[in-house]
C-alpha cells in the first residue's frame, strides 16, 4: 500500500467520522451509539489492515467468496466480519465460518438455512432482518432485497426460534428512484412497531456513504459506509 492510499484512508475515515458524530449531535444522539463498519468489497485486505491499524472494528462484505478470502488473510485480527450482501442458501455453510453478522435474513428459509450451517460450524450468528423499503403495493424484491412488511414479522420470528443465531435489529436499503428521506421515515415507523413484539431487535442497520445523516436521524445504530471511506470503486460487481 502507497503513503497516498494511507492518507487517503485516513482522510476518508476521519470525515465519516466527523460526519456521524455530527449527525448524532444535530438529532440529539451520541456518536457513541453508532456503529461504522467500512464496507471494504473490491479492496484489498492490506485496506482492512490499515483501517485496523486506525481503529476500525467493524469490516462489511457483499460477496462471500471476496469475504471468505479477506477473512482468511486478516485471520491474526481482532475484528469483526459483517455480511452485507444478499445471501442465498447455498451459500449459509461458508458465510457462517467468518461472518460475525448476517445483515440480509429476509425468508424463513434462509434463517433455516443459516442455523444448520452455525450449528454445523459451532458458532453463533448476530442476524438482522432485512427489509423492503420499496413504497406501492407490491415491493420491487429484484433489486435491494427484503422482507416485505407483511414478511418481517414471520422472518423475526424464524430467527428468534433458531438455536444458533441472535435477532438484533433490523436492516434496511433505500429503494432505487425513490426519495430516501422518505423511505427512512416509513423504516422508523416500521422499527417501532416490530420492537414491540421483538424487543431485542433494537439495533438499526441502515445508512451508506450517501444518506448517514438520514439515517442517523431515524435511528441507525449501524451504518454501511464504503466510498466516503475507501474512495470510489472500480468495476464494482
Amino acid at each position: 500500500m502507497t503513503l497516498d492510499v494511507r492518507d487517503d484512508l485516513e482522510v476518508g475515515l476521519e470525515g465519516t467520522r466527523s460526519r456521524i458524530a455530527a449527525a448524532a449531535h444535530a438529532c440529539g444522539r451520541d456518536a457513541g451509539e453508532v456503529t461504522l463498519i467500512v464496507v471494504t468489497k473490491t479492496w484489498p485486505a492490506s485496506h482492512v489492515r490499515h483501517l485496523a491499524r486506525l481503529g476500525v472494528r467493524d469490516f462489511g462484505e457483499n460477496r462471500d467468496q471476496e469475504a471468505r478470502t479477506k477473512a482468511e488473510a486478516c485471520a491474526d485480527l481482532d475484528i469483526n466480519w459483517h455480511f452485507v450482501g444478499q445471501l442465498q442458501r447455498n451459500k449459509a455453510s461458508s458465510v457462517v465460518r467468518y461472518a460475525d453478522f448476517v445483515h440480509s435474513v429476509d425468508r424463513v428459509p434462509l434463517c433455516r438455512a443459516l442455523d444448520s450451517a452455525a450449528a454445523k460450524a459451532g458458532r453463533r450468528i448476530k442476524v438482522f432482518a432485512q427489509v423492503n423499503l420499496q413504497a406501492g403495493p407490491q415491493s420491487d424484491r429484484t433489486g435491494r432485497g427484503g422482507a416485505n412488511a407483511d414478511d418481517l414479522e414471520r422472518v423475526c420470528a424464524a430467527v428468534r426460534s433458531a438455536q444458533h443465531l441472535d435477532l438484533i435489529g433490523l436492516m434496511a436499503v433505500p429503494p432505487l428512484g425513490q426519495d430516501p428521506a422518505d423511505a427512512y421515515e416509513r423504516l422508523a415507523v416500521l422499527r417501532q412497531s416490530v420492537l414491540r413484539d421483538f424487543p431485542e431487535a433494537a439495533c438499526l442497520s441502515a445508512g451508506m456513504s450517501s444518506d448517514i445523516e438520514l439515517a442517523i436521524r431515524a435511528g441507525a445504530t449501524h451504518v454501511r459506509v464504503g466510498t466516503a471511506v475507501c474512495g470510489y470503486r472500480e468495476n464494482v460487481r
